[in-house]
């Protein structure tokens, strides 16, 4: 593989169908991306871990949606990693990027040298998908169970959309020769298409009664799923993040028995859509005299934004619906 072509797999979500087992899926490659979310802050090993395989989800879990606006995935718990929050904005216009943000919010002296799981305690896992203006925003919820963030989202489908899904995930620090040790990522999604058979209405066999795949699917539509894990279980980790093996290659090894057929690739980026206008408009609610509660001892507020360190310093006269007219020096 060349250099010219891993530089093609960074950073995109390749869509494919398994048309002989009724299943999609797809391939994602992130290395700038996280590189971009994780350079804006001096997180510890284990929040790391968790930023990247939060990030990771999000970028195939996007690609999967009919995305006309913002695809949200957040952990809340009791742990010492107490939020964990993803944006995926879908492309606005054809060949365009997704872009992706993220960050997390932890109590760094409740850290255990524990695995990167350890450090989420109980709460819940959450999808919220927001298509924009005229469009109500539904949010899904699941508990934090099965030991990964993965086994999180596989729960997730199963319960909220009873959608058998799995993911395989490698992600970590990596060094190539001749370079800076940096984070990649890669993984692969497995769907099952809509099943045939009706809602599973009863309790599930998975961990604290929620639903599994075995209980969503029929008995042939079980076979051609428990097959494509099969074959998805002999991944290798280095395939998965590359950069040596291109995603098609890697298809066509896993799955070449099921008519893999593959669509294009969709390029994601890293990208914050905070703005000095988003930060006037959210303080727009306020009055002069809680603008005033707002200023520091400088004469100035300030404001920093907690998925890409921008900070924005704004004279306090032209803020809140008080204000004076124009916007000061904005410095």
């Amino acid at each position: 593989m060349t250099f010219a072509e891993k530089l093609a797999w960074d950073d995109t979500v390749l869509p494919f169908q398994l048309d002989k087992s009724d299943i999609r899926g797809r391939v994602a490659r992130l290395d700038g991306v996280l590189e971009g979310i994780l350079r804006q802050h001096d997180y510890p090993p284990q929040v790391e871990a968790l930023v990247a395989e939060m990030a990771l989800l999000t970028a195939l879990i996007g690609q999967a949606i009919d995305l006309r606006w913002k695809l949200q995935l957040q952990v809340q718990s009791n742990g010492p990693v107490r939020m964990i929050t993803t944006d995926y904005y879908g492309p606005t216009a054809e060949g365009e990027s997704a872009r992706i943000r993220a960050y997390a919010s932890y109590d760094a002296e409740r850290l255990t040298d524990g695995a990167p799981f350890d450090q989420v305690g109980e709460g819940y896992f959450a999808i919220m998908l927001d298509q924009g203006k005229g469009t109500e925003p539904y949010k899904g919820i699941t508990p934090l169970a099965g030991g990964s963030l993965r086994a999180c989202a596989e729960a997730y489908f199963a319960q909220s959309e009873q959608l058998p899904t799995r993911f395989s995930l490698s992600f970590g620090r990596s060094t190539e020769v001749g370079g800076a040790e940096h984070w990649r990522a890669g993984g692969v999604m497995l769907q099952h298409m809509p099943p045939a058979s009706p809602f599973a209405t009863d309790g599930g066999s998975g961990e604290g009664g929620l639903l599994d795949a075995s209980d969503i699917l029929n008995n042939d539509e079980g076979e051609n799923w428990n097959r494509a894990n099969i074959l998805l279980d002999t991944v290798e980790e280095l395939e998965l993040i590359g950069p040596s093996v291109p995603p098609t290659d890697l298809l066509v090894r896993l799955f070449h028995e099921e008519g893999p057929r593959v669509f294009d690739a969709q390029p994601v980026r890293f990208g914050c859509t905070c703005s000095e206008d988003r930060v006037r408009q959210s303080l727009s609610i306020y009055s002069a005299s809680d603008i005033e509660k707002m200023t520091t001892d400088e004469g100035r507020v300030t404001a920093d934004c907690q998925f890409c360190g921008a900070h924005y310093d704004l004279d306090p006269t032209t803020l809140g619906f008080e204000a004076q007219s124009g916007t000061g020096d904005g410095k």
